[in-house]
């Protein structure tokens, strides 16, 4: 089974009302893992839980709130994935799962993101340990109160250092940031609006799950609008051009795209002419792609497969060595 995830800030549960419509919006998405962000909830018990999703089958993590503002929780099917172990950040809950169905190991952690600069870097200190801890395929989801780009957000026309170092957290960790179906924002005043929320996932974690895309779904009691990420592949669309940074290894490939971009001859506004070019470029950049390196998502996929399998054996090879040991342990103790 191919789960289904949401993000949501929420802006606070404790209203029943509140709680009802979360409710209500998670049995009509048919979720398999939830994290809600915001609950404003020093505690989330069993009850608590049953009042946002029914039935015996669900289990939780949680990071109580400070004072009347933060608190994340992630509630997830145990008939769909199992959890290993769980770590409570600052900013984030964090579960290692197993899936059911293939005995997947993955992880995941739900944010909530300082708003000021300063401690935001505690943010992606905290991820970044978690992520070496674990060292399994990731994603990475929820409110990071943070934009990567300038068009992710009203009025802004530059590149801020919050931006740049959200996007070096992204290339250390080497996680896609997955385009966004439906719309550019996630949040919205009714007179500006931003790109706070996102799902971000290893490339092991795509391999896992190639037909992987989130939307944006629609707003109810937040300002934030939940956006769902679907390991399905229901998205019937066009498949997103993903830029791939093993491009920028092989020896003269910028002065390629330099020699393809002033072939391009267009006629109209200034606009035109770029989006003209971009598409003209993306189009010769697929078919190179296909030449030169074949087919890269099953390479990675087979290449992944290979990883598991030389991990597997070296753990089985451990166990062997650790059990004969302990026989030779055994041995000496009766000869004593």
């Amino acid at each position: 089974m191919k789960p289904k995830i949401v993000s949501w800030n929420v802006r606070g549960l404790n209203e029943v009302n509140k709680r009802l419509r979360v409710r209500n919006m998670l049995r009509e998405w048919k979720a398999d893992i939830v994290c809600l962000q915001e609950t404003k909830l020093k505690m989330i018990d069993r009850k608590m839980v049953r009042s946002l999703w029914s039935g015996s089958h669900v289990d939780w993590s949680f990071l109580a709130s400070n004072g009347a503002s933060g608190g994340v929780v992630v509630m997830w099917d145990r008939r769909v994935v199992e959890k290993v172990e769980d770590c409570i950040g600052q900013f984030s809950v964090a579960c290692s799962f197993k899936c059911v169905s293939d005995n997947f190991l993955w992880a995941f952690a739900g944010v909530y993101g300082p708003n000021q600069d300063p401690v935001r870097k505690l943010l992606w200190e905290e991820l970044a340990g978690i992520h070496s801890w674990w060292g399994l395929p990731w994603c990475i989801g929820g409110d990071f109160n943070v934009v990567r780009f300038p068009s992710e957000v009203s009025g802004s026309r530059r590149l801020r250092p919050a931006m740049e170092e959200f996007s070096e957290f992204i290339f250390d960790l080497n996680l896609v940031d997955l385009p966004l179906a439906g719309g550019i924002a996630t949040w919205s005043n009714n007179q500006s609006w931003s790109r706070l929320d996102r799902f971000l996932i290893s490339p092991e974690w795509e391999s896992h799950f190639p037909e992987v895309w989130q939307k944006r779904m629609p707003r109810i009691g937040s300002d934030h609008l939940p956006i769902l990420m679907d390991c399905g592949g229901v998205h019937n669309g066009r498949r997103p051009f993903k830029f791939e940074n093993m491009w920028l290894k092989l020896e003269g490939f910028v002065e390629r795209v330099k020699r393809w971009w002033s072939s391009y001859q267009f006629q109209g506004t200034p606009g035109f002419i770029f989006a003209g070019k971009l598409k003209a470029l993306k189009r010769d950049l697929k078919a190179w792609n296909v030449e030169s390196f074949g087919n890269v998502g099953a390479n990675r996929k087979a290449k992944m497969l290979e990883l598991r399998r030389l991990r597997d054996c070296r753990r089985y090879n451990h166990s062997l060595r650790k059990n004969k040991l302990g026989d030779q342990s055994w041995s000496q103790k009766l000869r004593d």
